[in-house]
């Protein structure tokens, strides 16, 4: 069996040091024919972020604070901890969210690749901002404080989010799952052929 010589010119088109089939060749990334769906995809997640976001308000536990004599709250001896627990909680609902939507998005089997893992890290870094968004608003619709409270009353404060850094745990998860998808399949063209 003769080599196939080497075209210099063009390291793309480099031919391996052995005969490939021709269904098993490289497949160049199809950005235009993916574009629309992408789109389709970026959207339809950012929606997800409103559901994230109601279940964060429903479950994350409100913080107990009591007036004190110059009229400000002041958080009881062990309520502090709330506020770890609801960008934990913020941060695992966001996590599970990313890896079920990496998983989901390997299932579109036909469109897999570049294209739409970029629509799919864009979609969550928009569903988690606004999960961010709608859960703390919802959050203070749930717990209303009186209108004018006296000292010594112990009122139960909304939750809160003490950084904006927690809606990365949604993107880090689709790409975390996608990625290990697509290491675990051997395919050059990650298994888009369905034939």
């Amino acid at each position: 069996m003769a080599e196939q010589p080497v075209r210099t010119e063009d390291a793309r088109d480099a031919l391996p040091p052995y005969p490939v089939p021709p269904d098993q060749r490289r497949a160049p990334v199809a950005v235009k024919r993916d574009l629309l769906p992408a789109v389709s995809v970026l959207s339809t997640i950012s929606l997800l972020g409103l559901a994230v976001g109601f279940l964060w308000s429903r479950l994350a536990p409100g913080l107990l604070v009591q007036i004190v004599e110059d009229g400000t709250p002041a958080a009881l001896r062990t309520e502090s901890y709330h506020r770890f627990d609801d960008l934990v909680l913020f941060m695992l609902l966001g996590l599970a969210a990313g890896i079920v939507t990496g998983a989901a998005l390997w299932l579109v089997r036909e469109r897999r690749g570049p294209v739409l893992l970029v629509a799919g890290v864009l979609g969550s870094v928009l569903a988690a901002w606004l999960a961010y968004q709608v859960g703390l608003s919802w959050a203070q619709g749930r717990f209303e404080l009186p209108g004018a409270p006296k000292v010594g009353d112990v009122l139960t404060l909304a939750p809160r989010l003490e950084s904006a850094w927690a809606i990365l745990a949604w993107p880090l998860g689709t790409a975390l799952s996608y990625g290990l998808a697509a290491a675990w399949n051997g395919s050059d063209d990650l298994g888009r052929r369905l034939g």
